[in-house]
């Protein structure tokens, strides 16, 4: 049982098709076809709304579609952990420099060329990602601004919320060259960031994210308080699938993590733990006897 199978059967039911699916959740056709033909992935609960809205109109008992999706989310996300990721496209690397601050540009191109797609690549674009993201997740339900933003690009309004839609549900490992053109590009004018800190300061476009200036700091905090312990690791400490290999002290070190400002989800930690794991994200320790011998 998935997202497209539940919405099938339901349109079997009520003698209904898929676009009257689409005109309900103010969505293409195509997206709809996409997401029935399972060549497009259920969209994360958290990142749409499209789920509330399909299941009032078949009358889908609430939050069953978004139940199964993160069902089907978590099956995948298992399945492409195992495969080592692609390097950002082109087109984005690109345009992230471009909008770096002059006097930084140069020393963050030689930074990214020294380690393609490392650990400092994906940090300052994720962040960036996340800080446009949060736009438009605030701006999803405006129609006005989805139709300023739909005239950039000469879409219609379904259109538009499908492409605002995808965009929520990316990260760095997936961003598009659509991504690109639709938010990354008008939506931010500059940014820079102290190497020292890792603070992040991001001006965007007043025009489509009024406002002052955005300012992303990283601040690394201790805690063994267990009674302020996250939801999330709580449901992922539950979810025997998710954690039932984790050692005490693999355990103990998601318990410290802390993310300013967000409620992590249980397959945050699921992908910290393989981030662990993963030998290619740590340098081989130097023995003392190693450090002699040099």
């Amino acid at each position: 049982m998935d997202v497209s199978l539940v919405i099938g059967e339901r349109l079997v039911e009520l003698g209904l098709e898929q676009k009257d699916v689409a005109t309900a959740a103010e969505l293409t056709e195509s997206y709809i076809s996409q997401l029935m033909t399972r060549k497009k992935s259920p969209p994360a609960p958290d990142r749409t709304d499209i789920y509330e809205k399909i299941e009032k109109f078949l009358r889908i008992p609430a939050g069953k579609l978004s139940k199964l999706a993160e069902l089907q989310r978590k099956e995948e996300l298992k399945r492409n952990l195992a495969d080592p990721p692609l390097p950002l496209l082109g087109q984005a690397r690109e345009l992230i420099l471009q909008k770096c601050a002059p006097a930084k540009e140069k020393q963050i191109r030689a930074i990214f060329q020294k380690e393609p797609f490392g650990e400092f690549e994906r940090l300052v674009t994720q962040k960036l990602l996340d800080v446009v993201k949060k736009v438009a997740r605030e701006e999803l339900g405006s129609e006005s601004w989805l139709l300023l933003v739909a005239g950039l690009s000469n879409r219609t309004y379904e259109q538009m919320r499908v492409v605002v839609l995808e965009f929520l549900d990316t990260d760095v490992f997936n961003v598009s060259a659509e991504n690109c053109v639709s938010f990354l590009d008008p939506l931010i004018e500059t940014w820079d960031i102290d190497l020292a800190s890792f603070a992040m300061d991001i001006v965007l476009n007043r025009r489509l994210a009024p406002g002052d200036p955005r300012r992303v700091e990283f601040v690394e905090t201790e805690s063994d308080h267990r009674s302020s312990e996250e939801q999330g690791l709580k449901e992922f400490l539950g979810d025997r699938s998710l954690s039932s290999d984790a050692s005490v002290e693999e355990i103990e070190f998601l318990r410290k993590l802390r993310v300013k400002g967000k409620r992590p989800t249980p397959l945050y930690y699921y992908r910290e733990l393989q981030n662990l794991r993963d030998p290619l994200h740590f340098r081989r320790a130097v023995t003392d006897g190693e450090k002699r011998g040099s």
